[in-house]
């Protein structure tokens, strides 16, 4: 999944769910996603913290909330 693919999903489930804050609905992208796409986000995660271990659904949620808060940029 790219970086757009995955902005746009976010988007969509934010306006799905406009009640929840960010974090959650990160948490949300990535349990819709499934296994495969935890690791996928953990793996791309941990890479761009030059980390080997972490746990995988905390860190592929902190990669969705970097790739959204990067390129939303700091007019937010």
């Amino acid at each position: 999944m790219t970086d757009e693919e995955l902005v746009v999903e976010f988007a969509l489930t934010r306006l799905d769910n406009p009640g929840l804050d960010l974090e959650e609905i990160a948490a949300l992208v990535v349990r819709r996603g499934g296994h495969d796409r935890v690791v996928e986000f953990a793996s791309r995660n941990l890479a761009t913290r030059g980390e080997l271990r972490g746990a995988a659904f905390p860190s592929a949620v902190e990669h969705v909330l970097r790739v959204v808060l990067t390129l939303r940029g700091p007019a937010d």
